[in-house]
């Protein structure tokens, strides 16, 4: 894993996901890693930007890579949407586009020149677990977690390409050094409904629940996901379909750096349980007593 990296934290952990930012950050410190927010960043548009004005939607990643380009720093991230798109927009632009985007780029000093890399957080983490497990203090052996990797972690294939998208393993081997236990459900690589929540809710729903209903039927104690956008569409939604469908058995999901921030002992102000909809305190219920959710 590398030491610096330009940080594109994207709009959802600036905001409703505030504790995925603050759980990374800590992780990140903890393992000492830098991570430089990239200055002047844009939201990356998802998911709607591209089906109305895909130009613009091309041209404002162009921007921000552009302006990673600039700190000379693979640029990393915790939301796997943002990967998609910013790896969607390199491969666009390498493909044709580059002298367009550079024309319209010039007029805020920018130039895309293609050498930037574009990582998810997952990534850097499952390829370093050897360098980053001898720092685990609390190994979490008591807990049972659900891997979602949900859409956009591993699809498209061609463009994210880290790991088999029919049977990806990244967030098991992160459980497994965590000292946890992975539990597989059958929805592990389906779709959490978030972009579908407006235009289709009630389909949006039955996605949430029926990842819900299938953690708790395996007796998972979490689920355990890479993607903010899942997380806000299966801790936020899912009381409005727990008593409807899941029952009354409501599961807790985390964050992929709260799990490690939990392993590692962390202070309780860097893992931010508190802002969960669903309580996932319990989870630390037979952890050491220095570490609670704030």
């Amino acid at each position: 894993m590398q030491n610096k990296y330009a940080f594109f934290p994207g709009c959802v952990l600036h905001a409703a996901a505030k504790e995925a930012e603050i759980s990374t950050i800590a992780v990140a410190k903890k393992l000492g890693i830098t991570l430089e927010e990239i200055p002047g960043w844009s939201c990356c548009g998802a998911s709607h930007v591209q089906d109305i004005d895909p130009e613009t939607s091309l041209l404002t990643n162009a921007r921000n890579l552009a302006l990673a380009e600039r700190m000379g720093l693979t640029i990393v991230t915790a939301c796997s949407t943002c990967a998609l798109m910013l790896r969607q927009a390199r491969a666009t632009l390498l493909d044709g586009k580059k002298d367009w985007a550079n024309e319209r780029l010039a007029a805020a000093g920018l130039e895309f020149k293609g050498t930037v890399e574009v990582k998810h957080l997952l990534w850097e983490l499952a390829d370093s677990c050897d360098e980053w497990a001898d720092k685990i203090t609390h190994p979490q052996t008591h807990l049972k977690v659900a891997p979602f990797y949900g859409c956009h972690t591993v699809r498209p294939p061609k463009i994210m390409n880290y790991e088999s998208h029919l049977n990806p393993q990244s967030l098991e081997k992160v459980i497994r050094a965590c000292g946890a236990t992975p539990v597989t459900i059958p929805e592990r690589l389906k779709c959490c409904g978030f972009h579908a929540v407006f235009p289709a809710e009630n389909a949006a729903h039955r996605m949430t629940s029926s990842a819900v209903s299938s953690a708790a039927e395996a007796g998972a104690d979490c689920l355990l996901t890479p993607c903010p956008l899942c997380h806000m569409q299966l801790d936020m939604y899912q009381p409005d379909v727990l008593s409807s469908v899941c029952g009354d058995t409501p599961v807790p999901i985390l964050h992929l750096p709260q799990i490690l921030a939990i392993a590692f002992g962390l202070d309780k102000k860097k893992i931010g349980l508190s802002r969960h909809i669903i309580n996932a305190k319990q989870l630390l219920n037979s952890v050491d007593s220095t570490v609670h959710a704030r």
